[in-house]
């Protein structure tokens, strides 16, 4: 599996970075440079393009199998990791953290899991398959989630959903933002809110994610 690989080797800690839909982890890449920089070693596997309504599960599955598979081809055996996803991938960044995603058949999904993630920086995060009653007990790792307010893909009560998990959750709901937003790459043809301003949006943003993941 490719994987766009920045900042040091086996070190210590790992930024493992899972891309929405597109699969494309260079939409983000000032944000993963921006990590590299501050000392991660980022790790953010490339994935054929996905569209999450009609997938199958074999699909879905492929992106934590993936995920596990990249990290532990490249990192150090003993290295904490900090988990980061959009949409999609934040749907799988919460899978290997332990929580259970459900499926469209109303039965839970077997999915990997990654032990030694220890935190979560979630951006618009596919939520929705985590309502079930104890679909987030498992997760332990504290977690940053951010919502759009516009977002019309993954709603932000989606993300309000994550604060029933019995860990410290800090969601921060972007006024004026929406699901591509978090993108410095976004689809064409994205239009932003009148008065958002997306550049300085994604400063802050890549800012919070290196102190949250470096405070681990």
């Amino acid at each position: 599996m490719q994987a766009l690989t920045l900042g040091p080797t086996n070190h210590e800690r790992v930024v493992l970075f899972a891309a929405g839909a597109s699969g494309d982890p260079d939409r983000h890449r000032p944000l993963l440079e921006h990590l590299a920089d501050h000392g991660c070693q980022v790790i953010a596997p490339y994935f054929e393009r996905l569209d999450a309504r009609a997938a199958t599960t074999a699909e879905l599955l492929a992106r934590p199998v993936g995920l596990v598979e990249a990290l532990h081809r490249r990192a150090s055996a003993d290295a904490s990791v900090v988990m980061v996803g959009h949409s999609i991938g934040g749907w799988a960044c919460l899978c290997l953290a332990g929580a259970t995603p459900w499926g469209r058949d109303g039965k839970p999904l077997d999915v990997p899991r990654e032990p030694r993630v220890g935190r979560l920086v979630l951006y618009a995060p596919a939520a929705g398959w985590f309502a079930a009653p104890g679909a987030l007990d498992g997760v332990t790792a504290p977690m940053l989630v951010y919502a759009g307010e516009r977002d019309t893909v993954t709603p932000v009560e989606q993300a309000i959903r994550l604060t029933s998990a019995s860990t410290e959750v800090d969601l921060r709901v972007v006024p004026g933002a929406g699901h591509f937003s978090f993108m410095h790459t976004p689809p064409p043809g994205t239009v932003e809110d009148e008065g958002f301003d997306r550049a300085q949006f994604l400063t802050d943003l890549a800012r919070a994610t290196a102190e949250f993941a470096i405070a681990s």
